[in-house]
Order: structure tokens, then sequence, then C-alpha cells
């Protein structure tokens, strides 16, 4: 049974809605590995769409595929979906990130109708200036220690390993979905540091680019706010949090969670959605 008056998944796909934007911000979906919850975006992207859509790194995870290939149907989907709204008129940039490094030998390429750059400077709608970065660089850990990072990433695996079982446990005995490595981010202290360092070195670099603001991925932490006169904004990630940032035409940012809960239940309602044709 569906709660809150939110519809199946199953009907979704029956009778498809779209949500126009003027920009689409996305990254850490990591597609080829077993944690990234392909299928939850292909969703997503069926229900939403935009002028200008950028991939902010940790699209596809080179660490990953290299320890062993997984490539199941939904990845791909993702991919096309991007393509097919590359080919009906979308702006598309991947600004690459640590996981997807191996793209950052190619600024300024074109792929499919999808450009990589390293990074950018979007202009919104009301005139500020976002610069536009992954946010790697500004890991200390990623930057100057490298087995380390791969070690925190096995670990993150095995967390997200262990989430998935408690939460079936969850879901059987009737409690909704509970996330181990969120609650660990806000509730340890080193944590808790680490996240708040990282948004003051991200801050400090759109004040460098005389930016007004900063979109940025790679810790997992979806998040729109200020740190002082700067607007900090975090897209999150595609393998727990299932987060996307849009900017609305006037400007204004919104932090959409697309989350399924009790199996077939969507998270967020399609407020001002329209009816489209199916793809």
């Amino acid at each position: 049974m569906v709660s809150n008056g939110q519809e199946p998944l199953k009907e979704l796909h029956a009778r498809p809605f779209v949500r126009h934007f003027r920009t689409l911000f996305l990254s850490d979906v990591h597609l080829g590995s077993k944690s990234a919850q392909a299928d939850l975006l292909v969703d997503f992207l069926k229900c939403h769409d935009a002028e200008k859509i950028y991939l902010v790194g940790d699209i596809v995870d080179g660490w990953r595929l290299r320890r062993s290939w997984h490539w199941p149907s939904a990845h791909n989907d993702v991919v096309q979906r991007l393509l097919s709204k590359a080919r009906k008129g979308s702006e598309i940039i991947y600004v690459p990130g640590n996981h997807d490094e191996f793209m950052r030998e190619f600024p300024g390429e074109h792929f499919g109708g999808i450009e990589v750059r390293l990074q950018d400077v979007h202009e919104t709608a009301d005139g500020r200036r976002m610069l536009i970065i992954h946010g790697d660089e500004f890991d200390v850990v990623v930057r100057n220690a490298r087995i380390i990072a791969y070690l925190g990433d096995w670990a993150y695996d095995m967390a997200i390993a262990i989430n998935h079982i408690f939460n079936r446990i969850r879901t059987w005995l009737g409690f909704p979905y509970w996330s181990l490595s969120s609650w660990a981010k806000l509730k340890v202290k080193n944590a808790v540091n680490f996240i708040g360092a990282f948004e003051d070195a991200l801050v400090s670099e759109a004040k460098r680019h005389n930016c007004e603001g900063v979109v940025c991925g790679h810790i997992h932490h979806a998040i729109i706010g200020t740190r002082g006169a700067i607007t900090y904004v975090n897209t999150g990630d595609w393998v727990e949090s299932c987060t996307a940032v849009v900017e609305r035409h006037d400007g204004t940012f919104e932090l959409i969670r697309w989350t399924v809960m009790a199996g077939t239940e969507i998270g967020d309602v399609l407020q001002g959605a329209q009816p489209i044709a199916a793809e």
C-alpha cells in the first residue's frame, strides 16, 4: 500500500510526467559500482528535464571497474538517457571527479553531445556566478594519501553492504529505511569536522574565482545553504541518498530526494509536473 497519496513506481512508468528546470546538477552516481542506484536514476531522469545538465563528477566509478567489471543494463540505461537528452537539445557538461579522473584527460572534448570541462562557472537566472567543481581537489586524503583513500573506499563499500542487510531486516519488521553512513557522517566528530573543513575550502575557492556560490559533490552529503555571503550547494549522491539539485527558472535552487521507501513508494511527489510522451 502506498501512503501520503504518492504513486507506485510502476504507475510512473505507465504515465510518465516531467518537471522542467533551467539547470539540473547530478554527481556521485558511481556507475560500475554494485552500490549505484541506477534504476532510481533512470526513473528520475524520465521525470525531470533541464535546459542545461551538469554531471559534477564520479558519474562512472573507474576505481571499482579496475578491480572488477560490473555494468548491468540499468547502468547503460542511465548513459543512454543522458545521451538522449543531449540529442534533444539539453546542454550537458561533464566535470570529472576522482573516481572518473580518466575523463580529465579530455578537457574540451565532446562525447555524444556531452562536453568535458575540468570545472566551470555557471550563471544563474538571477545573475549569480556559481563555481562548478567536484571537490576532490580539496580532500587532503585523496590528494596526499591515495592508498588511504582506496582503503576508505573499500570500507565505505562494506558499510553499504552491511546497511543493505540491516535495512532488509528493518523493512521485514516494518521500520523505515535508515542510512548507517549518513548517520556516521553527522554523528562522528571527525566526520563532522571533515565536512566543515571541506565546505570552508570550497567556499574559499568560490571567492577566489569571484563567484557568489559553488556547486560540488564528492562527500555524498547533500545540502543547499549559505556560508557567509556564499551559496554552498552539494548535490549528494546516487548510492544512498539519491539526491539531485535543480535551478528553477527564477534562479532559486531546490534539493530533490528521489528515495524509494517500502519497495514501491516514491519519496518526493512530482509537484507541478506536466505529462509527456514516453521516450
